[in-house]
């Protein structure tokens, strides 16, 4: 790339320059990794990436939506299929919507699922941002088992799964975190920018998240955007992309929100 990005994707498995490409933004751990659950039935039908934030970078909201703009459109210059479905989850979410408001134009459909766009009304959590620079690394490694009752419904996801949890959340030092969390605390878009935003869009809610009010949440964007549907899934918690039972593809195909060409036979 040309210039100094905050933001890269993840080597994909597989290049498909035919299929639509769809973009996944993850969640506070920035890596990308975690959607490993989802990235097999997805992959048969798009061009899949999967977005990495850099760990070194302490990029504004702006910034960060600016150089997803770019990296998509490098991607896209690449293909012959230029749809684009942009998939954010929880903070991934967050940054889905300034994506898509930078580059309405780039963006055909998009997918939040429990986005994380309700932080900064959660006294508690905003609250959380300002002390998690002064943790200790060694409290950090250790805190993110415990923090796991919180993000995942453990009887609903994989040993495997919960183990790669775990290691993606304690590969992110506490400046990280405590700067991720601050840019949560931050986060605005209007109800003008949200009303004025043309793509169809489906937000998915865990109605078990004990994280954020997603149901709430997705209830708020779903009247707001315009051309918007709500999926909730009654048992699943807040990282609901690692559970066992829960097929985003399918969710999709469900929702009408995939074109027969690219569904799977």
């Amino acid at each position: 790339m040309s210039f100094r990005s905050s933001v890269d994707f993840i080597d994909p498995r597989e290049v498909n320059r035919d299929a639509p490409l769809f973009v996944y933004l993850p969640g506070m751990d920035g890596t990308g990794k975690l959607l490993q659950t989802q990235s097999d039935d997805l992959a048969a039908s798009f061009d899949l990436r999967c977005l990495s934030i850099r760990i070194d970078n302490h990029s504004t909201w702006q910034d960060l939506a600016r150089d997803t703009v770019e990296l998509i459109k490098l991607e896209l210059a690449k293909k012959t299929n230029t749809e684009v479905y942009l998939c954010g989850e929880s903070f991934g979410g967050c940054l889905a919507l300034k994506t898509a408001l930078a580059a309405p134009y780039l963006i055909k459909k998009l997918v939040l699922v429990n986005p994380a766009s309700c932080f900064n009304q959660l006294p508690i959590l905003s609250w959380g941002a300002d002390i998690t620079s002064w943790v200790p690394s060694w409290i950090h490694r250790y805190s993110a088992a415990g923090l796991l009752p919180f993000l995942v419904r453990l009887n609903r996801i994989s040993d495997c799964d919960r183990d790669r949890l775990i290691e993606s959340m304690k590969s992110v030092p506490p400046h990280v975190v405590s700067w991720r969390l601050s840019l949560l605390k931050n986060f605005q878009v209007t109800n003008e920018e949200l009303r004025n935003l043309n793509i169809p869009s489906l937000v998915i809610a865990g109605a078990a998240d004990d994280l954020l009010p997603s149901v709430k949440e997705a209830q708020k964007l779903t009247h707001l955007l315009p051309h918007a549907h709500m999926t909730i899934l009654p048992q699943s918690g807040h990282a609901c992309l690692l559970e066992t039972e829960i097929n985003l593809y399918q969710i999709l195909v469900k929702q009408n929100f995939i074109p027969a060409k690219y569904a799977l036979c």
